[in-house]
């Protein structure tokens, strides 16, 4: 990449290498996208407060960046507003955006157009006192503090600009009101949760004290739209005592709004999509606005697997199937709820991915009163697939499949539970995804704009969604046995519309589990000789499966090449598989204190290549030779030339 860049515009376009893109293009691949979430950006040593922020001149520079190296599409993770004490994006708001991601340094700077709204020594300081080194982990509750508190001084500066009549505070004001008239129906609860989880100690609702029985705190807007509604006097109330905190919060939100479009215009620019992520769960502030719309005896989980035998309780809200539809049909509350989300974030990104389809086909739901969640997690039921079970005679309401149409030979939880459906059936199962497909169709994007993440199981009833919409599924192929050829998640089993990666965010890192297989030998033998028996000639199959046994860099570049090399026109690398990195950013389904915490290093831009270089990083030159090696003899001798450059290019392990 060459160039420079700022923030009103690029200086010179970063382009890939013309090779990389043509065999791209020879390998069919539509899409090249790089997962990352946004704590994980790297900062500038000016401006890092001890987490990634997304809308920074460091985040922008790397996505420059990784342009560069091929990519066209940026896989981001829920961008909403996360608690103090819980860093997980998928515990974030639905509606409300991260106030972490702002570029308080533009702010300091008046880069907004605004004036300062902060004093530049308010963010030099919080830079100098932040615990994170050299910025290779987040710290989060450092972060939260120090972002949070610059929010606060910027309201401070903003409110006593306005009080003197400064012209640009004045505009910002007729701007701000403008921001929060359009978007009422959720900026408002929200903002009051916010300043109701601060004064009763950041805890969640179901945890604040009862201050009126007939209307408590907690239930405050769980009977709003009804004519007798017990709460509403309370509600006005705290809007008027908290008038300053909300305006704040207000002020937080209009900011990321701004600086959001920006940053989306600005990688536009470098011929970047944004991908979203629906997540399957809403947040406690989503659950308390939105009580009404949730069953009141359940929760939402994943049922034991092949990857997590002990299924995952993970505590989240099901959505009340007589509320997906008015007595006429039309579309209920649930659905208007899922269509506003999901147009907000397309009026943000360029597509989205699903988090967990089956959580909106026919979530795994078990008891919200059982003491032991595991216990209660491992006995749930499908949600519409349940018509008959003796532990769960409630869900026959909402049974879409009968009786006749199961398999009880099976655990309830396995893909044939259901054997078959009618096409009106599927349709009922297909509710939810509808909205999101069609809302990303709308908006001008196609199958290839929805990552839809199935995983290791696929229920008859999902299976048939997403076939009814064209979708496809993730293949992740770490997780692939290398002795079964029909494993779901090996890459000669990939269709056309699937996504193929190596990892994902939620598994080991492919560098540190190479490395474990390596060491233990025998798995390293099997994974080289499956994968020298697709990517190479007969005749030098036994040698190659040697050099990949004994070599960690080897045997990653021969499993990307091997993806690269499949019918998945679409590929996903986490940022941690690109740049070589060995730490695991979460593991799935523990508590560890360093989930969701590894960044991107400040000196990538020296680091990265020199370790490509070395087949210690991903080396795509590498690996895209090792593919169209991969598609066979023919097609090999057809683009030779290619291959050619891509090897000199790449600079290491000149393959045969």
């Amino acid at each position: 990449m060459s160039g420079g860049l700022n923030r009103q515009g690029f200086d010179a376009l970063p382009l890939p290498d013309p090779a990389i893109t043509e065999a791209l293009r020879v390998l069919g691949k539509r899409r090249l996208a790089l997962a990352i979430h946004d704590s994980c950006f790297p900062g500038r040593p000016g401006d890092d407060i001890g987490r990634g922020a997304l809308y920074s001149q460091g985040a922008l520079e790397f996505l420059a960046y990784v342009r560069g190296l091929g990519f066209d599409s940026i896989q981001l993770g829920p961008l909403g507003q996360t608690p103090r004490n819980d860093p997980s994006p998928y515990n974030g708001t639905v509606f409300s955006r991260n106030i972490l991601n702002l570029d308080m340094g533009s702010l300091a700077a008046g880069g907004e157009g605004r004036g300062v709204l902060l004093d530049p020594g308010a963010v030099e300081g919080r830079v100098r006192d932040c615990p994170c080194s050299d910025g290779s982990r987040s710290v989060h509750e450092y972060a939260f503090d120090a972002g949070h508190g610059m929010l606060e001084e910027i309201h401070r500066n903003f409110v006593a600009a306005r009080q003197q009549g400064d012209p640009r505070a004045l505009k910002l004001d007729a701007e701000l009101d403008s921001f929060s008239d359009q978007n009422r129906d959720w900026l408002q609860p929200d903002a009051l949760y916010h300043v109701l989880w601060q004064q009763y100690g950041q805890r969640r609702h179901r945890h604040w004290p009862m201050t009126d029985p007939a209307c408590p705190d907690a239930d405050l807007y769980r009977h709003v739209g009804q004519e007798s509604d017990p709460c509403r006097s309370r509600r006005e109330a705290l809007l008027e005592t908290h008038r300053d905190a909300l305006e704040r919060y207000r002020l937080g939100q209009f900011l990321v709004q701004q600086q959001h479009a920006r940053f989306h215009a600005e990688a536009r620019v470098l011929g970047l999509r944004l991908y979203g992520d629906l997540q399957v769960g809403l947040s406690d502030c989503d659950e308390w606005i939105r009580g009404g719309l949730l069953l009141a005896d359940y929760r939402m989980g994943a049922p034991p697997s092949r990857t997590n035998r002990d299924g995952q309780p993970w505590g989240y809200g099901v959505y009340d199937p007589d509320q997906y539809r008015d007595a006429d049909g039309a579309a209920g509350p649930v659905l208007r709820f899922m269509q506003a989300r999901v147009e907000k974030m397309l009026r943000e990104l360029d597509g989205l991915r699903i988090d967990h389809p089956h959580g909106l086909v026919c979530p795994w739901v078990y008891r919200a009163g059982d003491p032991d969640p595991y216990h209660a997690v491992q006995h749930g039921a499908r949600l519409f697939s349940s018509p008959q079970l003796p532990d769960h005679p409630i869900l026959g309401r909402y049974a879409i499949a009968g009786m006749e149409q199961l398999n009880p030979s099976v655990p309830r939880y396995a893909d044939d539970w259901v054997r078959w459906l009618r096409p009106d059936q599927v349709g009922d199962y297909a509710s939810l995804l509808d909205i999101v497909v069609s809302a990303v169709r709308e908006h001008g994007g196609s199958s290839e704009d929805i990552p839809c993440e199935v995983l290791s199981t696929l229920p008859f009833p999902v299976a048939s969604v997403i076939r009814r919409q064209g979708l496809g599924r993730f293949r992740v192929t770490q997780k692939a046995d290398p002795c079964n050829p029909d494993d779901v998640y090996r890459s000669e089993n990939a269709e056309a519309g699937d996504w193929i990666m190596v990892g994902t965010h939620d598994t080991p890192s492919i560098w540190h589990l190479t490395r474990q297989w390596v060491e233990d030998g025998e798995r390293a033998r099997q994974e080289a000789e499956d994968l020298a028996a697709r990517l190479v000639a007969p005749s030098e199959r036994e040698r190659f499966a040697r050099e990949l046994a004994v070599d960690r860099n080897k045997l990653v570049h021969a499993k990307w090449a091997d993806a690269f090399a499949s019918p998945a026109e679409q590929v996903m690398v986490f940022f941690a598989d690109l740049l070589g990195l060995e730490q695991t950013y979460n593991r799935a389904g523990v508590v560890d204190a360093e989930n969701w915490t590894l960044r991107v290093p400040r000196d990538y831009r020296t680091a990265f290549p020199r370790a490509a270089a070395h087949g210690e990083a991903l080396n795509l030159h590498c690996v895209l030779a090792l593919a169209l090696q991969g598609r066979g003899q023919d097609f090999a001798h057809l683009h030779r030339e290619l291959i050619q450059r891509l090897r000199q290019q790449a600079g290491w392990w000149g393959t045969g």
